[in-house]
């Protein structure tokens, strides 16, 4: 009878302990890449508020007005461009790390805050009238992405939300 009962025992153990041990191990696979996205998002927000604080400590490009800075002096114009290589810089890399045709809502909403300053950023006229040579030499389904992002660029974008964005001309 021990002998038996050790058998059905093991048998429980392999009917039940063995897919149980596979689910935990692929749910804890899951949680360990949505904590490493939370790092990879948190990281590039991070980047972004080191970003702006490189703008705010230049008032004089005025670079949070949704227009053009006119009359800049030629030290100017190059620390301008310089602030604009490291925003093409910062937005490839989140492009890089966080875009997929195929995302999760949590990844969608995360998404769109980056698709929201790339938005903005295409609005100003100095920064679209760079982009051909920023963009020069990077990824091309990043320059792709965001040329549909400038006005008139390609015709909407759909989120999450049901809601389809649409560049304004």
């Amino acid at each position: 009878m021990v002998l038996e009962t050790w058998e059905l025992l093991s048998y429980i153990v392999t009917v039940v302990g063995l897919p149980l041990a596979i689910f935990v191990f692929l749910y804890e696979k899951r949680k360990e890449r949505e904590n490493e996205d939370e790092e990879v998002y948190q990281l590039l927000s991070d980047n972004y508020q080191d970003f702006l604080k490189v703008a705010l400590a230049n008032p004089d490009l005025r670079l949070f007005s949704s227009s053009e800075t006119p009359e800049l002096t030629a030290e100017q114009k190059e620390r301008i461009l310089i602030v604009f290589i490291m925003l093409i810089s910062l937005f490839e890399r989140a492009y890089l790390l966080m875009y997929s045709e195929e995302m999760t809502a949590k990844q969608q909403r995360r998404w769109n805050s980056w698709e929201d300053y790339m938005r903005e950023w295409c609005m100003r006229s100095d920064f679209r009238a760079a982009l051909p040579s920023l963009l020069s030499g990077e990824d091309p389904e990043f320059a792709d992405y965001l040329n549909g992002l400038l006005p008139g660029g390609q015709a909407a974008r759909h989120r999450t939300d049901g809601m389809s964005e649409v560049a304004e001309p």
